[in-house]
C-alpha cells in the first residue's frame, strides 16, 4: 500500500515566500498532503498560501511550539515533513529526506543546514546554535551537528509518542532530545540554507530566543538526567559543608572543644541537605526510567517506516542522498 506522507508548513507573516515553499514541497513531493499553519499573521500568508494549493489551518497561539504541538496532534501520515515558510530551506530535496526515512529505515530524518553564503546565518545565530548543541551533547552524549534545524522528517511512531510541551522556538531542541533520549533511530542531510527573500523578515531574537533554549536544555536536564543534575548539587553542597567543617573538627582535635558551634552545626545541616538531594535525584532517576519506558511503549505500538516504493524513489540522475547516521546511546 502507498504510504501517506505529509508536509507541514508553520508560518507568520511569511507572504513573500510561503508560497514558493509550497510550489517547490509540491514540485518535489506530489503525492503529499501540504499544510500551511498559519500563526497569528497579519499579512497576505493564508491567501498566498491558499493561492499555491496547500491546505491552510489556524493556530492562533503564537510560537513555532504551539503549531508543531498543533499539527503533530491533527495530521496523521507514515511520514511527516516539517519545513519553516521563510524559503531559507531548499525545499526541492525533501524527496531525499523523505526516501531516507523509509530506507533506513529512521524515525527522524534532519535536513542538517549547509551555509551557501556567508550572510545567510547571523553570526550570533551560528555561535549560539554551537554552544546549544554542544551542551545537548554533554548532556545527552550522541553527536548532532544542527540541533536547531526546522527542516526534519519523521515518522508516525515519532510523531504520536512526542509530547510536544514546547511553546515557542525552542521545539527543535525538544524533538533533538526525545530522539537522544529514547535512542530513536536517526540520519543527517546536508540541505543548503540561502538567505531570505526581500521582504520577509526573521522571527528569531539571538539572545532572547537563545535564552529560552539554554532554559529548556537545563530543564530537560533536570528531568530527563535527574541523577546527574542531584549530583552536581549534592557535590556543590557537600564541597560548602566541608570547606565550613574542617576548620571546626581541626579545633576539636587540636583543643577538644568545639569554640564554633553555629558553625558546625551549619556544615552538619548542609552535609544532610547534601544527601537528601542525592537520594531525591536517585528517586527521581527511576521514575524517569519508567516514563520512559511508557514513553518507548507508546512509540513500538506504531509500525516502522516501510521501505520506500517505486513510485517514490529519487528523480533519476538526481543519487543517493548523502547522509550520516547519528544514531546511538547514551
Amino acid at each position: 500500500m502507498q504510504p501517506t506522507i505529509a508536509c507541514v508548513v508553520p508560518c507568520h507573516n511569511e507572504e513573500a515566500a510561503v508560497g514558493k515553499v509550497v510550489r517547490d514541497l509540491r514540485m518535489a513531493l506530489p503525492e503529499a498532503d501540504i499544510y500551511v499553519y498559519d500563526n497569528a499573521s497579519t499579512d497576505r500568508t493564508v491567501e498566498v498560501a491558499r493561492a499555491a494549493g496547500a491546505i491552510v489551518r489556524e493556530e492562533p497561539r503564537k510560537g513555532k511550539g504551539n503549531v508543531i504541538r498543533r499539527a503533530f496532534a491533527d495530521v496523521d501520515a507514515d511520514a511527516l515533513l516539517i519545513i519553516d515558510g521563510d524559503d531559507t530551506y531548499d525545499a526541492s530535496r525533501a524527496r531525499d529526506l523523505v526516501n531516507l526515512l523509509f530506507e533506513g529505515p529512521y524515525d527522524q530524518v534532519v535536513g542538517a543546514r549547509r551555509e551557501t553564503v556567508s550572510a545567510a546565518y547571523r553570526a550570533g545565530h551560528a555561535t549560539g546554535n554551537r554552544l546549544l548543541t554542544g551542551a545537548v551533547r554533554f548532556l545527552f552524549g550522541n553527536d548532532v551537528t544542527d540541533m536547531l534545524s526546522g527542516y526534519r522528517v519523521f515518522s508516525r511512531r515519532f510523531v504520536k509518542s512526542f509530547p510536544a510541551l514546547a511553546r515557542q522556538f525552542e521545539t527543535e531542541t525538544e524533538m533533538t532530545v526525545h530522539a537522544l533520549h529514547l535512542r530513536l533511530p536517526t540520519a543527517e542531510v546536508e540541505v543548503d540554507y540561502r538567505v531570505r527573500p526581500a521582504g520577509s523578515e526573521s522571527k528569531l531574537h539571538t539572545f532572547r530566543d537563545g535564552w529560552r533554549i539554554l532554559r529548556v536544555i537545563l530543564d530537560l536536564a533536570r528531568r530527563e538526567r535527574p541523577s546527574l543534575v542531584h549530583a552536581v548539587v549534592a557535590g556543590l553542597l557537600a564541597l560548602v559543608s566541608v570547606v565550613l567543617g574542617v576548620p571546626v573538627i581541626a579545633d576539636f582535635v587540636r583543643t577538644g572543644t568545639v569554640p564554633r558551634i553555629p558553625t558546625a552545626i551549619l556544615a552538619a545541616a548542609i552535609m544532610t541537605i547534601a544527601v537528601l538531594v542525592l537520594l531525591v535525584g536517585y528517586i527521581l532517576e527511576s521514575l524517569m526510567h519508567m516514563r520512559q519506558e511508557h514513553s518507548r511503549l507508546v512509540h513500538l505500538a506504531y509500525a516502522a517506516p516501510g521501505r520506500t516504493p517505486r513510485h517514490i524513489r529519487p528523480r533519476p540522475g538526481s543519487g543517493p542522498a548523502p547522509a550520516r547516521n547519528i544514531s546511538g546511546s547514551r
